[in-house]
């Protein structure tokens, strides 16, 4: 049963916010010494590492049900290197906050993707308004880009920090779909060991991993986002997800924006002007209207006698 949160789950969802939040600026870092594949494949190995250790420690079962792997391949594809490539990239040309902001707009697009899909999640008028302000603040932050350099490279990494929001966003709507009946550490500890072998291999043909020149710089930033971003924090989202359920550990997209401004603007000394001030607000403000109890009127969605469990949380970086 879904526990009331206690001080110490909210404790460990700001910890959670913390993990993922920072996790941009660390791919900042990163990608200043280290090729895209090469960074996510050392972290992916990182992360992969502590949580099989804690899959085989916990004796968690495993499924038998070959289907179920091959949901989770896909779920790696979708969920993880598809996402981790596109951020890291984009990361080359723009700022941490940026990426933390956009990511931030999971939710927004979650609501449109599921209404097509699932009957019991319709869009209702006031998840209508959230969604419209939610993207106008998106507009917001891209629009400048759009403006100055239509064939730059700020603005390619703006779309390509886009793709990787409809990425988790399609992600999350499939598992709800797929990854039914399974405890949440095998998932997790799956999506990221095939994500490990998919990057890895991408990093051998297009890179040459094996001769970087590593840096004090990169290797903070590989093992932060390792133990934390890809490990830890998962660790820390099954106890929530086991605690208080999905509905309340997904308020960690409100965590995301905020902690990326501010890791942005101390690491990088990243500019933070009214309109990135005035785009977080219309974001997070969308989100919260979708979450809201406002407008509850049904406008447009699927309807049918079938319905499912929700799995999913949101965006990871």
């Amino acid at each position: 049963m879904i526990a009331r949160p206690t001080r110490t789950d909210l404790a460990l969802l700001l910890t959670l916010g913390v993990m993922w939040g920072t996790s941009y600026a660390f791919i900042k870092l990163g990608v200043e010494t280290l090729p895209t594949f090469t960074l996510i494949a050392s972290r992916l190995l990182i992360g992969f590492a502590l949580l099989a250790t804690v899959v085989a420690v916990a004796k968690e079962p495993l499924p038998r049900n070959p289907r179920t792997y091959l949901h989770l391949l896909v779920m790696a594809a979708v969920n993880i290197v598809i996402p981790f490539s596109l951020i890291t990239w984009a990361e080359q040309s723009v700022a941490s906050a940026i990426a933390a902001i956009l990511n931030g707009a999971v939710p927004l697009l979650v609501i449109v993707l599921a209404a097509l899909v699932f009957p019991d999640e319709p869009i209702t008028l006031g998840r209508l308004v959230g969604v419209i302000v939610g993207y106008v603040g998106v507009v917001v932050l891209v629009a400048p880009g759009l403006a100055g350099a239509l064939g730059g490279s700020q603005v390619t990494g703006e779309v390509a920090l886009l793709g990787s929001t409809v990425s988790y966003a399609v992600g999350a709507v499939y598992a709800r779909r797929n990854i039914k009946g399974l405890r949440p550490m095998i998932p997790a500890v799956f999506q990221v060991g095939f994500a490990f072998l998919m990057v890895a291999a991408l990093a051998l043909v297009f890179e040459k991993p094996l001769a970087v020149a590593w840096n004090p710089n990169a290797l903070i930033a590989v093992l932060w986002l390792g133990l934390l971003g890809s490990g830890a924090a998962y660790l820390i989202m099954f106890r929530l997800l086991g605690r208080i359920g999905a509905t309340a550990t997904s308020q960690l997209a409100y965590l995301l924006p905020v902690v990326g401004i501010v890791t942005g603007a101390l690491m990088f000394s990243e500019q933070v002007d009214a309109r990135v001030i005035g785009g977080t607000g219309l974001i997070l403000g969308g989100v919260t209207l979708v979450n809201s109890k406002f407008g509850t009127r049904r406008i447009f969605g699927r309807r049918a006698a079938e319905q499912s469990p929700d799995t999913s949380t949101g965006a990871a970086a």
